[in-house]
């Protein structure tokens, strides 16, 4: 299954026989809108060379489109020794230059083995990740056997699309092998958080047209080129959809151009609009000056030493900000676009006021290292320390859910107030480690009192990270190890020759690999 939710094909309503008459007779009663009807089906008639350059058209498309099998496999983070089974997926993909394949990052995630094939096509034929984007939901990638492209047609990318304008989903949705085209209109443009990472939000064009599971990474349309990948879909609305729109993508194909991909900077600020006036008299902002406050200044993010709370930023690369923090020159575009659209070390620049004086800031755009944790993970191991029996794992997003699922939270207040505040507590360079489980044994018959708990210190010296609990555990030649939990008086105690004897047993128990 696709990494995120999609909205999965209903049952259509199926109008009755006698509803059908009832509708057909309320038309022959308006014969004006009875004969413009007959007009228009006559002129479909009369017009077969619309029709011939429709067909070619989507020949065209066809030769550029294509549907990708996925075969994936992922690690369990609850019990990180262990894998899930492999399950079976499909998507779609469409040609770029350079026998490029672009299709959504969800698509391939995870993946053991991947293949292709365009239609008419009888083989299939193996896939390989060039490069992928979980933090935008975009992946690259390629066929090595040169007869897949045999008369094969690129795509190529256009501009955002207009409010109410039309566009065409083109992919290979569940329900058949052959290609689909459905059209919707462009009733949204909006920076929104994109499903895959369930952190990252950049821009997102709304449609009102069904993408349903297979859909995802296949072009969306307008004039013949592509102005977005189709990659989520609402679970709570009839045919709302959304696509990644050109800026994105291209955002994407710059930054690997150098053979990798960095990733998105992050401004690392929390706003609020300005829309009360006693809140603005009240920090002298001069009327008629649009912008928004600063409420929060994040650790390690670009903006961390240069802006402060209560600032009032008036415009951004001088571009000016609204009351609701959307540019003034697109009321539909949030300010952030702005930082979205750039490359670690280049510059930002912002117009403020801070205690009642106007100001000009700059600083360069930089990644927040404690994003990671914070972004959902695909394709990775995840390390985990057992010592008497007791699992210890650094905390980040894909071991929360987990958690949560296997419902044993209790006394876990702390630990998901602290990972959902990671962005202020952390440095950005500790990481919060978690005694989450224990692989029941006589040695730790007694320690369900500290589990959800998060590790403070190791016989007094402050934990850093998992490695660095882990090398002070390995390393230390103290008989009885002392754990001090966040918010606990009392320390976990081990005897740590008993602990290490334990081991043996409990990998040989639970077939532990690996740590």
């Amino acid at each position: 299954m696709p990494a995120i939710s999609e909205k999965k094909a209903v049952t259509p309503n199926i109008m009755d026989s006698n509803k059908l008459m009832q509708k057909q007779k309320k038309i022959l009663h308006y014969p004006s809108l009875f004969a413009s009807t007959i007009l228009f089906f006559i002129s479909l008639f009369l017009n077969p060379l619309g029709a011939e350059e429709s067909r070619q058209s989507i020949d065209e498309i066809r030769k550029s489109v294509v549907q990708i099998r996925v075969f994936s496999q992922a690690k369990d983070p609850f019990s990180p020794w262990m894998s899930s089974g492999i399950s079976a997926s499909t998507g779609s993909g469409f040609l770029i230059s350079q026998n490029r394949i672009l299709t959504n990052a969800h698509v391939v995630s995870n993946a053991k083995f991947m293949e292709t094939q365009r239609n008419n096509q009888t083989e299939w034929y193996e896939l390989k990740v060039l490069f992928i984007a979980h933090d935008c939901d975009l992946a690259l990638l390629e066929v090595s056997d040169p007869e897949f492209y045999n008369d094969s047609n690129y795509l190529e990318l256009g501009t955002l699309p207009e409010l109410a304008s039309p566009v065409d989903i083109v992919g290979y949705p569940i329900g058949g092998n052959k290609i689909s085209v459905s059209r919707g209109i462009v009733s949204r443009i909006e920076q929104s958080t994109y499903a895959h990472s369930q952190i990252d939000s950049h821009l997102v064009v709304q449609v009102d047209a069904a993408i349903n599971p297979g859909n995802s990474g296949g072009p969306a349309l307008q004039n013949g080129k592509v102005v977005g990948v189709a990659f989520q879909a609402s679970t709570k609305g009839e045919n709302i959809g959304y696509i990644i729109p050109t800026a994105v993508i291209q955002h994407f194909l710059k930054d690997i151009e150098d053979g990798i991909y960095h990733g998105y900077v992050e401004l690392g600020i929390q706003t609020q609009s300005s829309f009360s006036e006693s809140h603005r008299q009240f920090y002298g902002i001069p009327n008629g000056e649009e912008g928004v406050f600063v409420t929060k200044v994040l650790n390690q993010g670009s903006a961390d030493g240069y802006l402060k709370p209560r600032d009032y930023l008036t415009a951004i690369d001088g571009r000016k900000i609204g009351r609701n923090g959307n540019l003034l020159e697109s009321n539909s575009i949030d300010f952030l676009e702005v930082v979205d659209n750039k490359f670690a070390g280049e510059e930002i620049q912002f117009d403020l006021i801070r205690d009642k004086k106007k100001m000009k800031v700059k600083f360069a755009a930089k990644k927040m290292p404690q994003m990671e944790n914070q972004r959902a993970r695909y394709g990775v191991n995840y390390d985990y320390l057992v010592f008497g029996g007791l699992v210890f794992q650094t905390v980040n997003r894909d071991l929360l859910e987990a958690w949560s699922k296997n419902g044993q939270t209790q006394g876990g207040s702390l630990l998901v107030y602290r990972f959902y505040d990671a962005t202020t507590l952390s440095d950005g360079q500790s990481e919060d480690v978690v005694l989450y489980r224990k692989l029941p044994h006589p040695i730790n018959s007694n320690s369900d009192f500290y589990l959800n708990m998060v590790v403070e210190s190791l016989n007094g010296v402050r934990v850093k990270n998992l490695n660095h609990l882990k090398e002070m555990v390995e390393s230390s030649k103290e008989k009885t190890l002392r754990i001090q939990f966040y918010g606990v008086q009392v320390p976990l105690i081990m005897d740590r020759e008993e602990a290490e004897r334990a081991d043996l047993e409990i990998k040989k128990i639970y077939h532990l690999t690996g740590n």
